[in-house]
C-alpha cells in the first residue's frame, strides 16, 4: 500500500527539476580563515534548493541525517514555496498553513517528499535518517518513508520525553512525548554503535560473583505461556539435583509438571552458572546473567528527558547562550541530538541537518569533539532570515565560548564556512561562457 495524496504525481519527481544553484561563499559570516565547502557549513537559503546545490559535493558522503521539519499543528507559520509545474500547486505557493486549511496534509506531504528523495541521495550506503516528528503526521510520514526509503529500511520509532512536567491546562491528555523515526539508507550496511553501560543501565545487576563481576538471577524454569508445560515441551520435563542430593522437577504454579529452559546438555555446559536458593517450598535452581560491559549497551527505544533533556532543557540551553529567554521557541537538547550522532556515527562521519532552527546539531557535533578530539563535521540549511543571527551565531559563541555564562564559558572550538544560496546554474550558458561564476565563487 502506498499513501496517496494531492499534488503527489507532480511532485514525486520533483527533486529532479530542481536546478542546480550556486552556493556563494560569505567570508564576513564565517568563522574560519579560509572559506570552503569542505568545512563545516551553514548554508542559508531553501532547503530543497540548498540540498540540490550539495549534491555535487555531498552525495554518498552524510553518515547522519537529522531533521525537525515543521509539524503541521496549524499554528507554526510555514507556508508552501516550491515552484512546482503544475495550476494547482501554484495557488497553494506563499499562502501559510493554518488549522482550517483542507489541504494541510497535502501540502505538507508535497512539501516533504522531494526533501526526502535529495536527502537519501546524499546518504552513505550504511547512512541512517532520523526525523522528528509529532502525532498530527507520524502516520503519514511513516508509509511516506516507506515509500521512499523502503518498509525494510525502518529500523524503529524513538519515544523522546520532551515534557517534565504535565501542562494541567490541556483538554485531554498532556503529551509528553515525540517521535523521532530513523531510517537506514541499506539495511544491509548500517550498524548500530552501544551505548557505554552506566550504573543506570547496570541497576538489575545486583549480585556480585567471586571473579567480582555483577549478575542477576533469573529463574531456571520456563516461564513462557504454553511453553512452559511437559506436554510442550517433553524434552525439557527432566529432574535435576539440588544441593541436598534430591530430584527436583520443574513444577507450575498450580503443581503440574512445567519445562525447563534449558536442554540437559546446555545445563551440563553451564553448570557453573546454576544456583540454587532454598524456599519454603523447598530447592529452586537459577541461573545467571552477567553483566558484558565490554560490549556496551543496545539503545532503547524510548529515552527519558533525565537521560537526553527535555524542552525545558533545551530553551535554557539557547537563553543561557543569547541571554535572552525569548530568542527561539523549540529547539531540541544538545544530549538529545549527541545521543543520535553517538549511536549512528563514528568520529570522522559528516552529519546533515537541512531544517537546522537553533543550530543544536551544530552544537552537539562540536561538543563531542571536544569531548574526544573527533573530527566530525556538521551541515546546517536553514532557509529563514535568523540563520546568521540565532542559527549561525550560536554556532559562533559554542565555539568561542561565553564568558558570563555558567555552562558555556569554554569553547569547544572549531571553525564553519558560511554560504548563501545563490543564482540557478543554467547549463546551457555554462557550455556558452555566459553569466560564469567568478574565480572566488
Amino acid at each position: 500500500p502506498t499513501l496517496n495524496f494531492k499534488g503527489k504525481s507532480f511532485v514525486q519527481n520533483h527533486h529532479l527539476a530542481v536546478k542546480y544553484h550556486q552556493l556563494v561563499p560569505q567570508k564576513d559570516k564565517s568563522l574560519t580563515d579560509k572559506v570552503s565547502l569542505h568545512d563545516n557549513l551553514i548554508i542559508q537559503g531553501d532547503n530543497l534548493k540548498a540540498l540540490k546545490a550539495l549534491l555535487p559535493t555531498y552525495a554518498g558522503k552524510i553518515k547522519c541525517i537529522y531533521i525537525d521539519p515543521p509539524y503541521n499543528t496549524g499554528n507554526e507559520g510555514w507556508a508552501y514555496n516550491d515552484n512546482v509545474n503544475s495550476p494547482m500547486i501554484k495557488e497553494w505557493l506563499g499562502k501559510v498553513v493554518d488549522k482550517d486549511d483542507l489541504t494541510r496534509h497535502d501540502k505538507w506531504l508535497c512539501m516533504m517528499m522531494p526533501r526526502l528523495k535529495l536527502l537519501k541521495e546524499l546518504l552513505s550506503e550504511d547512512g541512517v535518517i532520523f526525523i522528528s516528528i509529532d502525532d498530527i503526521e507520524q502516520h503519514r510520514l511513516r508509509v511516506l518513508l516507506d515509500e521512499i526509503f523502503g518498509e525494510k529500511n525502518f529500523i524503529s520509532n524513538i519515544i523522546w520525553e520532551k515534557a517534565d512536567s504535565p501542562k494541567m491546562d490541556a483538554d485531554y491528555f498532556s503529551t509528553s512525548h515525540d517521535n523521532t523515526l530513523m531510517y537506514a539508507k541499506n539495511e544491509e550496511y548500517y550498524s548500530l554503535n552501544r551505548l557505554t553501560v552506566d550504573e543506570d543501565g547496570l541497576k538489575h545487576y545486583t549480585k556480585i560473583d567471586e571473579d567480582n563481576r555483577r549478575y542477576y538471577l533469573k529463574p531456571l524454569r520456563a516461564m513462557g505461556g504454553q511453553g512452559e508445560t511437559r506436554e510442550s515441551r517433553p524434552a525439557l520435563y527432566y529432574p535435576l539435583i539440588s544441593p541436598d542430593k534430591t530430584e527436583i522437577f520443574p513444577k507450575l504454579r498450580d503443581g503440574g509438571d512445567g519445562a525447563w529452559r534449558w536442554s540437559k546438555d546446555k545445563v551440563e555446559k553451564e553448570k557453573n552458572r546454576i544456583e540454587w536458593i532454598q524456599g519454603k517450598n523447598g530447592w529452586t535452581p537459577y541461573f545467571r546473567i552477567y553483566a558484558d560491559t565490554s560490549k556496551g549497551r543496545p539503545p532503547m527505544t524510548i529515552w527519558y528527558n533525565k537521560e537526553v533533556g527535555s524542552n525545558r532543557t533545551s530553551k535554557n540551553e539557547v537563553n543561557e547562550l543569547f541571554n535572552d529567554t525569548n530568542i527561539f521557541a523549540t529547539p531540541k537538547p544538545v544530549k538529545l541530538i549527541k545521543r543520535i550522532i553517538n549511536i549512528s556515527c563514528t568520529e570522522n562521519d559528516i552529519i546533515l541537518d537541512s531544517f537546522a532552527g537553533s543550530g543544536t546539531t551544530a552544537h552537539a557535533v562540536l561538543d563531542l569533539n571536544k569531548e574526544d578530539e573527533g573530527n566530525r563535521k556538521f551541515i546546517l540549511v536553514e532557509m529563514e532570515d535568523y540563520a546568521n543571527s540565532i542559527t549561525a551565531e550560536r554556532v559562533r559563541r559554542v565555539i568561542n565560548g561565553v564568558p558570563k555564562s555558567r555552562n558555556f564559558q569554554e569553547g569547544t572550538g572549531g571553525s564553519f564556512s558560511y554560504f548563501e544560496l545563490g543564482a540557478p546554474i543554467e547549463m546551457e550558458s555554462i557550455l556558452k561562457g555566459v553569466n560564469l561564476p567568478s574565480y572566488e565563487e
